[in-house]
């Protein structure tokens, strides 16, 4: 017994206090997602490229709002979210416990207003993700005047626009619609 209490005090504590003191994690560790709701757009890229189906966004155009959620119990930590992310809204950290005590606290939400197509009214788009639109043609050197112009036709929804592409190209010959004649 004595031979054995004498080891124990030559190697000291050979496990770490993990309750009581946090492990640190290494720099590569892709743990919990952070969600900023101020930078994202409601695009729905990250609930596209989520394999866990963690990642959930409903539009409800009766209210004129999308809602995007993130379950925290199906999420499997890939990473997909973040490599897919226009704006850079969500980005994995460090952390890694998700011990709740109640289910609900495992969700994470945020709601976006829709913005109305400007021919029929309906909500079809999320206004940030317009602002964005114009922000990139700006960014990418069309004048502010210009860009400004083209939102209208960034705030058309796609019925409307079929609509009213439709009657212009049938009243083309069949030559200029296989762009034979300019």
């Amino acid at each position: 017994m004595f031979k054995l209490l004498k080891e124990v005090f030559r190697t000291g504590n050979v496990t770490v206090r993990y309750p009581f003191a946090p492990l640190p994690a290494s720099p590569n560790f892709r743990g919990k997602p952070q969600y900023d709701p101020e930078r994202c757009i409601a695009c729905a890229a990250c609930t596209i490229a989520c394999p866990a189906n963690a990642l959930s966004m409903e539009t409800d155009t009766a209210a004129g709002k999308r809602t995007w959620q993130l379950c925290f119990g199906r999420c499997v930590f890939c990473g997909r979210c973040e490599e897919v992310c226009p704006t850079g809204a969500i980005a994995l950290s460090p952390e890694y416990e998700l011990a709740v005590m109640d289910r609900a606290d495992l969700y994470q939400t945020a709601e976006f207003r829709l913005a109305s197509c400007r021919v029929c009214d309906t909500p079809f788009v999320p206004k940030k993700e317009v602002d964005y639109v114009i922000a990139l043609l700006v960014h990418a050197g069309l004048p502010e005047a210009e860009a400004e112009r083209r939102r209208a036709v960034v705030e058309t929804c796609p019925a409307c626009k079929r609509k009213n592409d439709v009657p212009r190209v049938g009243s083309l010959g069949p030559l200029h619609q296989m762009g034979m004649i300019p």
